[in-house]
């Protein structure tokens, strides 16, 4: 049992020291030219993301409250738009089932996109 786990860190020792001695030195590395660079183009630039549901399901209600009744019920498959805000709620169109009501912008909101320049 104990030869096992000698073994096993000697291994897992040599899988962790092969990549830094494999590594190139920093003079050696090359530096990017302007062919290689990222396009210009920003992803600032680019359209926003669509809304899409991030939960299992969410009510649909008839007014912008969570007190106010329910109409239906938005699922994740389903296909919506999205035509006006009021504070932290959405008036949904779920064209699925043909439903509008207003949903909570804590469950159906736009991912958030990830710029690295």
């Amino acid at each position: 049992m104990r030869s096992t786990r000698i073994a096993i860190s000697a291994a897992m020792l040599g899988a962790l020291a092969l990549p830094a001695l494999s590594a190139t030195p920093v003079s050696a590395a090359t530096v990017p030219t302007a062919a290689t660079a990222a396009p210009a183009v920003s992803c600032h630039s680019l359209p926003p993301l669509p809304y899409a549901v991030h939960a299992s399901a969410v009510t649909i209600r008839s007014k912008a409250s969570a007190k106010s009744t329910a109409l239906g019920v938005l699922y994740k498959s389903h296909k919506f738009s999205v035509s006006k805000r009021s504070g932290n709620w959405l008036y949904i169109t779920d064209r699925t089932t043909g439903v509008k009501g207003w949903v909570s912008g804590t469950y159906v909101y736009r991912d958030v996109r990830t710029c690295l320049d």
